[in-house]
């Protein structure tokens, strides 16, 4: 696919402090300084990959992160994938995730032929170890003793580069109940815990079982480890950087769009300014951006977008009033899923309309992550549980007329930024928190109308405002409110309310695939409160969240 590097190891995309306006920038700047003494040692057509099958881990995005923060690309596919991928990437190595099963029980996934037929390197993480020792002739059985959480690990052999580096004892984190009885031919025991007499093994040709997890932060060691497989044993040369992600992501669009004219849902966010912006790049005046008001946006949200893409990208943008009909379509609808799918349709009838207007276009874009895909269980990740139809994703009508054009399907958000400082984007861009597809509709709980629209823009505005006068904005990942569907009994001016309760929701992520629940001031929280209640006259009582995700998602729909 792409080549994008965020070298966290200096320069770590965070939600502390440490990120100020402009941060992105200088970081893409560094990058491009570097780049050119780097060499690319890659194959003229292919990208050099480390490919993650997953087998149901809820650790396998944390796997495929780590691998690109060693500056190597990553790609996760469900262990019923064929190796097609072998034709399509440069593949060096391949990593077998942990999963909840065990590998003795009926109908247990295993790994797939052409993984051992490709002759690259393999690494086994947990249940994935256990993978290699069952299919190629050892022993798997149910441990004396569950092993979850701490651990130290004693290492007994050299480690055949997987665990070069390392001390002689080493913490890690654990979480299994079988273990290893048996290695299999031609393996040996490079490391042990208590309760895993066999917690690292190889062949000394490349492939490696280990039974802890080396992506976890529990693991204080797990990034030198995962390295030294990327490095010392798959032989990568670290190519995956801003520079040439926008290089390869031009050239594949161009290839894509192949004379063809593209229209782009810009909605104001990171993501599709970037997809725009690469877009633009690639293509020049055959794009044109439209900007939906579906009346689901914050306050005076619309204008704000309209000033700053006329002010700062110059591209062609078409502004669309369809706020009557998104609220037409969301009327008397409580569920969740179907408020998603119903946004989705009727955006993409609104562009199907316009490109019918502009004539001959054939192609839509999207900002589309990869944490999308993931979390709305497409055919491309079918090992793992659909948490939320994204609108852009499991959210869009079954038959469209206009292809898509996602480049940035395979990113992380942090990655889009940094590929959007490459391409010359202002921080004022950059820096936005991220805001959903569907808008406030997934912020009112239960039916969406017009009036609880008005209430909820309101109580948002005034956390964004509090949040900044702060200085906290940067340090989050999102700040926002959300309307419930609970109201309380209150005493205003010596009169009984009964109004609408308000959650205050703020959270610290670095990719929205897990998050924890920020610790706000208790004055800020305080003002925040008094506010709302003061201010807005449908709220009575605020609440504020302190759920992580997991087990919460960020959003509350």
């Amino acid at each position: 696919m792409y080549e994008l590097s965020g070298k966290p190891s200096t320069h770590r995309v965070s939600t502390s402090d440490d990120i100020e306006v402009g941060t992105y920038l200088e970081i893409a700047q560094s990058e491009r300084a570097g780049a050119s003494a780097q060499p690319s040692g890659r194959s003229p057509t292919k990208t050099q990959s480390i490919v993650v099958i997953d087998f149901g881990s809820q650790y396998s995005q944390l796997i495929a992160r780590r691998v690109r923060e060693a500056n190597v690309y990553c790609e996760i596919i469900p262990h019923t994938a064929e190796g097609q991928i072998l034709d399509e990437q440069d593949v060096r190595g391949i990593v077998l995730s942990g999963g909840p099963g065990s590998v003795y029980e009926p109908g247990a996934p295993m790994v797939p032929g052409w993984v051992f037929d490709s002759g690259v390197p393999v690494l086994g993480i947990c249940y994935g170890m256990q993978l290699l020792a069952h299919q190629l002739g050892g022993a798997v059985a149910r441990g004396t003793a569950r092993e979850y959480g701490y651990s130290v690990l004693r290492r007994i052999g050299l480690g055949g580069g997987l665990l070069d580096g390392l001390d002689d004892s080493v913490p890690v984190w654990m979480s299994h109940g079988d273990r290893i009885d048996e290695t299999p031919p031609g393996f040996s025991v490079l490391a042990s815990s208590e309760h895993s007499p066999i917690a690292v093994m190889g062949n000394g040709r490349g492939m490696f079982g280990i039974q802890f997890h080396p992506e976890v932060a529990h693991t204080p060691q797990g990034a030198e480890i995962i390295r030294n497989f990327v490095y010392g044993v798959c032989g990568c040369q670290g190519t995956w950087t801003p520079s040439n992600f926008v290089n390869d992501a031009v050239e594949h669009i161009r290839a894509q769009v192949d004379g063809g004219r593209v229209i782009c849902a810009l909605s104001g966010g990171v993501d599709s300014t970037v997809a725009a912006a690469l877009i633009n790049r690639a293509i020049g005046d055959r794009l044109t951006c439209i900007f939906v008001d579906n009346g689901l946006m914050r306050l005076e949200e619309p204008q704000r977008v309209r000033d700053l893409f006329a002010r700062n990208l110059g591209l062609k943008l078409i502004y669309v009033d369809a706020v009557e009909r998104f609220l037409s379509s969301l009327a008397r609808v409580t569920d969740p899923e179907e408020k998603r799918k119903r946004i989705g349709n009727e955006f993409i009838r609104v562009f199907e309309e316009k490109a019918q207007e502009l004539g001959e276009v054939d192609f839509l874009a999207q900002g589309t992550l990869y944490p999308d895909v993931i979390e709305s269980k497409t055919s491309e990740s079918t090992a793992s549980h659909k948490i939320k139809t994204h609108h852009n994703v499991g959210g869009l009508p079954e038959r469209m007329d206009l292809q898509l054009v996602e480049p940035l399907r395979y990113l992380f958000k942090d990655e889009v930024r940094l590929a959007g400082a490459e391409l010359g984007l202002s921080s004022e861009v950059l820096n936005r928190q991220p805001f959903p597809g569907p808008g406030l509709a997934i912020r009112i709980i239960g039916e969406v109308t017009a009036e609880k629209l008005e209430t909820l823009r309101a109580c948002d505005w005034i956390v964004i405002d509090e949040v900044k006068r702060d200085r906290l904005y940067q340090q989050l990942w999102q700040a926002f409110a959300v309307l419930t569907n609970t109201r309380t009994v209150g005493v205003m001016g010596d009169r009984r309310t009964y109004q609408h309760v308000v959650a205050i929701r703020a959270v610290s992520s670095n990719d929205a695939m897990t998050a924890d629940w920020a610790r706000l001031p208790y004055d800020t929280l305080g003002r925040i409160s008094s506010r709302i209640v003061n201010e807005v006259p449908s709220v009575n009582r605020v609440v504020y969240d302190i759920t992580s995700k997991p087990p919460g998602t960020i959003e509350w729909e």
